[in-house]
């Protein structure tokens, strides 16, 4: 049988996808891969259906590929049969997404990171169109930005992404029309200015004109960690005393809520956000991009390289790290009814914005997904949740957020009186024996490779690691029941 995810993940997604132009049945084919791709396999059937069945694949024909075309009529009868189908007038019964955040009607929590991918009012009208919630604009400040070029780099396939981007190069003044004439033109969206001052009075001043353009909230960028000039950035992100006193300020002068934006590249991130709690901050967003170093020689600028921002996938379990000990300070759950988190990090898909959403954001914020695959992921990051909310009983979003908060506890804490075996499917297993290889160089030597290449465990050997099935590459190894630790013997 097709593996669904690997023939989706060789679709290029194409812009006017021609499969969709040659299909006979106006059934564009090109969203249901878009829908395989980004984890909505359920909701494939919308547009991949058994109207497949009979055809004789054009869209295959017109397929623009590197290797061989997409098997779309395959794709069909595979997520057809194995998945329940959710007919297109079903749309309208799926849950809303509307929230409440820091006190501002959202409605979803999808908003685009400060960023390259909202730089100007064009493209933001774009996004709006498409259907993301709000944004969170491209940084403010006074400073003339001079860029390098290149400034992108990715590694291992767009796992992760390094910028060497700065913040805004377009003035104050043109920035704020831009933030007014957004607000004019989609009032039901939110708008939140990134601002980034060096001296308390940049910071108050930038914070006004926010305000005064129409923008809903402020988003202070403490963590930038590439800007060319001392004192900005991850400079202040690392210094509570300098976080607390330009939050402070900020507050001081405006009526809409403030965020502080917190970087990753210090020791413990709660001191800097408590800081910002003191300061009356109503939100933290977490994090801005890792401090990283990239070797590609076509990413240099004029023969040298620098220290700068990491994001992408690769970022998520960091980020995650970071959003459970801000959510989980004693301090910061104190004010759990009045501090709000927007998360940052990894997001591409809508099971990635649940991770952060069950942690306790209320908001996620996406850039790096967006960058390469355009604004048109809002589409299955919406479907997708709101098709988990409805299969899961859940009418608001607000229901979720944090809701998973509570397993988490400290490493003392766990259990450590029980064990759970890895158990293998032989009719899936094609002998490759990497559990073996792993488990010999790596684990316990817990597994012995015979002559018919069929893996076979020793109980009386296994802890319960399960790197076999981590590393199995055709998902053959699954979990076996828990146990007490005392029964293994009889394994």
């Amino acid at each position: 049988m097709m593996d669904i995810n690997f023939e989706a993940q060789r679709c290029l997604l194409c812009v006017q996808a021609p499969c969709n132009a040659a299909c006979p049945k106006d059934l564009h084919p090109a969203r249901g891969l878009r829908a395989l791709r980004f984890d909505n396999t359920e909701n494939a059937g919308r547009w991949l259906t058994s109207a497949c069945a009979d055809c004789d694949a054009p869209c295959e024909k017109a397929c623009v590929h590197t290797d061989f075309p997409i098997r779309i009529k395959e794709l069909a009868q595979q997520v057809t049969t194995n998945h329940e189908q959710h007919p297109l007038d079903e749309v309208s019964q799926l849950p809303s997404l509307e929230i409440d955040f820091c006190g501002v009607h959202c409605e979803n929590p999808f908003f685009l990171a400060s960023s390259a991918v909202c730089t100007n009012y064009d493209m933001v009208a774009r996004a709006f169109d498409w259907g993301w919630g709000g944004v969170v604009f491209k940084t403010i400040g006074t400073q003339a930005m001079k860029e390098v070029s290149p400034r992108f780099d990715e590694s291992d396939h767009w796992s992760g992404f390094r910028n060497m981007e700065q913040i805004s190069e377009n003035t104050p003044e043109e920035n704020f029309a831009i933030l007014k004439r957004l607000k004019q033109n989609y009032p039901s969206k939110v708008i939140v200015a990134s601002i980034m001052g060096q001296t308390e009075e940049e910071w108050m001043l930038l914070a006004q004109q926010a305000e005064q353009a129409g923008a809903d909230m402020i988003e202070l960028n403490f963590s930038c960690p590439q800007m060319r000039l001392a004192n900005m950035g991850s400079d202040v992100g690392q210094n509570p005393e300098l976080v607390a006193f330009y939050t402070g300020y900020v507050k001081h002068v405006v009526h809409i809520p403030v965020l502080a934006k917190m970087t990753p590249n210090i020791t413990h991130i709660s001191q800097p956000a408590l800081a910002a709690y003191f300061a009356n901050a109503d939100g933290i967003a977490a994090i801005n991009t890792i401090k990283s170093v990239t070797m590609s020689h076509q990413s240099m600028v004029n023969g040298k390289r620098t220290v700068s921002g990491y994001s992408g996938r690769a970022v998520k379990p960091i980020s995650l790290r970071h959003i459970v000990e801000l959510v989980t300070n004693p301090m910061l759950q104190k004010a759990q009814h009045t501090m709000e988190y927007s998360g940052i990090g990894g997001i591409e898909t809508w099971r990635d914005a649940l991770d952060y959403i069950q942690l306790g954001c209320a908001n996620v914020q996406v850039c790096t997904a967006v960058m390469q695959y355009g604004y048109r992921l809002i589409e299955d990051l919406t479907l997708g949740l709101q098709t988990y909310m409805h299969e899961h009983h859940i009418a608001h979003v607000r229901d979720l957020v944090g809701s998973e908060i509570s397993t988490f506890v400290h490493p003392s804490d766990l259990d450590r009186t029980t064990m759970v075996f890895p158990k293998f499917d032989h009719n899936q297993c094609v002998g490759c024996g990497r559990c073996y290889v792993a488990c010999q160089d790596a684990g316990h030597q817990a597994i012995v490779f015979g002559e018919n290449r069929q893996p076979k465990l020793i109980g009386t050997k296994c802890v319960g690691c399960h790197l076999c099935r981590l590393v199995c590459p055709q998902h053959a190894i699954d979990l076996a029941q828990r146990m007490p630790k005392k029964s293994c013997d009889k394994i």
